[in-house]
């Protein structure tokens, strides 16, 4: 019996042991509560892409902010609420901007505390520097915005984050730029950004270039301030390591794909993809271009207005949609029959505004979207996704060389940078060329598209440009530059809204102004927009807070009136 005991007791022990090791080796074997096929960690690389494509979007047109921008900067006109400046407070666009702004935020905040802890600083420079980014687009939109506490519900617990100053936000971004390039001169880490980077593919200079390129374009949004920073800017000035050809360029590349997903230029889509046409030029832009506004660069015709625009209608075509033959009334708001450009005004009431005429309305053109180039031959683009009317491979631009040159040059004019604002000026017109010229080289157009850069239409536009800046004003000196880059950011709208803003130019068109808004005579009785509509809706120098953070954020300030509530440098 003791023998027999003994035995079963070993083999007790023998399988208590068994079980026990097998037990202590799989250790997770009962932890139910983690998925270990999917991690709560995502990679720093899947991370930077993710938060890249989203926050691409700001500021972009199909859905984002871009058309009602490019309405208030007079760029483009449209049949909704932004006409007559008349963006309402929880306004679809405008939220959406905010949302993805935030969202992005969350994810570049993630990327800065993951790669802290892990050591892998480059990753955390370039989230700083689309975190500085994406700030001052907040506030130069709606000024004092959550910062310091925003997407720290995971780390602090806080729901309802507070509303800082828009100045100390702004301070906190130039110290942010700083920071970020340390980090980005470092080259510590495992792990490095490469081609989930969809800006420089990890290219750590380009990416310090744009930061000193960002801070310079906001000292220069900063420079009428009370407390501007003279030694900061003096010392960014001299380190001198700016953008240096638009290679630099901070843009989202676009593409023609279409599935899985459509990743065509969003203002190509909005135009060319849209079942209802809303994607209208604007006139008072077109007849800048054309050499015909009184006030600027008359008798000037600018060779980009084929790039720019595409016109269904032939010179002389009548409208075939809505026109009168009988009568010869072509039923338009705005139509030049010399050239076939077909839209709407700025603000108007007009009997033919609402009218449906998607054969004869222009299109924007190769350069700001992928679409279609003016070769003058028209022809109507009703058929969807066809080569005729473009790929829609353009980029989001966002900060390019040729405007951080037309930066320079309004620094160097209001006194601000040493140097010869003529050969500046000249310099940043030369290279806005180049860019519509770079744009349509990577398009895939099957157009035989002429190169602007070199040719004699260019260099006589040039010219006389030079000619009227070296017998112009100092008012108007500062006018001709802040004209030159409106023109030139055609389709990136944001940073003319801002310009706008701080210097009063370009001029925009006003109906309602002692000189009467400058039109061509099409002969279409278009009534001016009516005094009392202006008062109702005047120009917005900041825009509503989204009603619903406001509801929901307990720290959320009371609602602004955007016609008083003004961005901290706008004097």
């Amino acid at each position: 019996m003791k023998l027999i005991n003994k035995i079963r007791n070993n083999k007790v022990i023998v399988v208590l042991s068994l079980f026990s090791t097998f037990f202590l080796s799989c250790s997770n074997y009962l932890d139910v509560d983690k998925d270990t096929d999917y991690p709560t960690t995502a990679p720093l690389n899947f991370l930077l892409t993710n938060a890249q494509v989203g926050t691409a979007l700001v500021g972009d047109f199909n859905n984002n902010t871009g058309r009602l921008l490019s309405t208030y900067t007079h760029q483009m006109t449209s049949r909704e609420e932004e006409d007559q400046y008349g963006i309402k407070v929880n306004n679809i666009n405008m939220n959406n901007d905010w949302d993805a702004i935030y969202l992005g935020l969350t994810d570049f905040e993630t990327i800065i505390r993951q790669g802290t802890d892990t050591g892998n600083m480059v990753y955390v420079g370039v989230a700083q520097m689309h975190k500085a980014y994406l700030m001052s687009y907040a506030v130069d939109l709606w000024g004092d915005v959550p910062f310091s506490e925003a997407t720290q519900l995971a780390t602090s617990g806080i729901i309802n984050p507070k509303f800082d100053d828009q100045k100390q936000i702004y301070a906190a971004i130039f110290d942010l730029i700083e920071t970020a390039k340390i980090n980005l001169a470092s080259n510590l880490g495992t792990e490095k950004p490469g081609v989930d980077d969809l800006y420089y593919g990890g290219d750590t200079d380009k990416w310090i270039r744009f930061a000193n390129t960002l801070k310079l374009k906001l000292y220069n949004q900063t420079r009428l301030t009370s407390d501007f920073d003279q030694a900061g800017f003096d010392a960014l000035i001299a380190e001198n390591n700016f953008f240096s050809s638009n290679a630099d360029d901070f843009q989202f590349n676009r593409y023609d794909a279409i599935s899985p997903s459509n990743e065509r230029n969003q203002l190509f889509i909005e135009a060319y993809e849209s079942t209802q046409f809303g994607a209208y030029q604007s006139p008072w832009f077109y007849e800048i271009l054309k050499g015909v506004n009184p006030n600027i660069h008359t008798g000037n015709p600018d060779p980009r207005m084929h790039y720019y625009f595409y016109n269904q209608l032939t010179a002389g075509e009548f409208p075939p949609d809505q026109g009168n033959t009988v009568t010869g009334d072509p039923g338009a708001d705005y139509w030049d029959a010399s050239t076939g450009f077909f839209s709407i005004r700025f603000g108007s009431t007009g009997p033919d505004r609402d009218k449906s005429a998607e054969k004869s309305y222009t299109y924007p053109g190769i350069f700001p979207c992928g679409g279609r180039y003016d070769d003058g031959l028209g022809g109507s683009v009703e058929t969807l996704n066809t080569a005729f009317s473009g790929k829609g491979k353009a980029p989001h631009r966002i900060l390019t060389y040729d405007e951080f040159l037309y930066i320079q040059a309004e620094l160097i004019q209001v006194g601000k940078l040493s140097g010869n604002v003529a050969g500046k000026l000249q310099d940043a017109m030369t290279a806005s060329f180049a860019k519509v010229d770079q744009v349509v080289a990577n398009s895939g157009t099957n157009q035989a598209v002429p190169i602007l850069t070199g040719s004699p239409e260019v260099a006589t536009f040039i010219d006389n440009i030079m000619t009227e800046f070296n017998s112009a004003s100092a008012a108007k000196k500062l006018e001709i530059i802040m004209t030159q880059k409106w023109v030139a950011t055609f389709g990136d709208p944001m940073d003319q809204y801002t310009d706008y803003r701080r210097t009063g130019y370009p001029v925009l068109a006003n109906p309602l102004g002692p000189s009467p808004e400058y039109q061509l005579n099409n002969g279409d009785g278009f009534p001016l927009i009516d005094s009392q509509t202006v008062q109702n809706n005047p120009f917005q120098l900041s825009f509503y807070w989204p009603q619903s953070e406001l509801n929901s954020n307990a720290n959320a300030p009371a609602q602004k009136n955007p016609a008083t509530y003004k961005i901290f440098w706008d004097n």
